[in-house]
């Protein structure tokens, strides 16, 4: 009766190995299919405009500032190096656009600035921020 017992203890085991290696193959999937934003890193207040839309496969999150500083990834960027910046982070991902987030009292001029580094960088989808009223 004993070694029957035993028996029975053993079969009720459940292997779980094949489970872990399908939640590991699924984790591997994510990972390399999932799209990385480079956040800007500075808030800025975005002017309203009534044809504002959401746009999708924003990868790179330019913002400049009210004392017309341009911010990518949470660092200050030199407005003469934003072409290389920009040619490096397309790279990483050339399905990706650029989304401009210009602050209200920010100077037009960064902002064409910021829109020819992108064109000459060779990025075509280029879209400027702005918050629906």
């Amino acid at each position: 009766m004993l070694r029957q017992l035993r028996k029975d203890n053993d079969e009720s085991n459940i292997d779980i190995t094949p489970m872990l290696d399908v939640v590991f193959i699924m984790l591997i999937f994510f990972i390399v299919t999932a799209t990385f934003i480079k956040e800007s890193g500075t808030e800025v207040s975005r002017p309203l405009a009534f044809t504002a839309g959401l746009q999708d496969k924003a990868s790179i999150l330019i913002a400049i500032d009210a004392e017309n500083r341009v911010w990518i990834d949470r660092r200050n960027v030199d407005p003469r190096g934003l072409r290389t910046i920009i040619e490096r982070l397309h790279a990483e991902n050339p399905r990706g656009s650029i989304v401009v987030q210009a602050d209200k009292l920010s100077k037009n001029e960064t902002l064409v600035e910021v829109l020819d580094a992108a064109t000459r960088a060779g990025v075509s989808d280029v879209a400027i921020a702005a918050s629906e009223p």
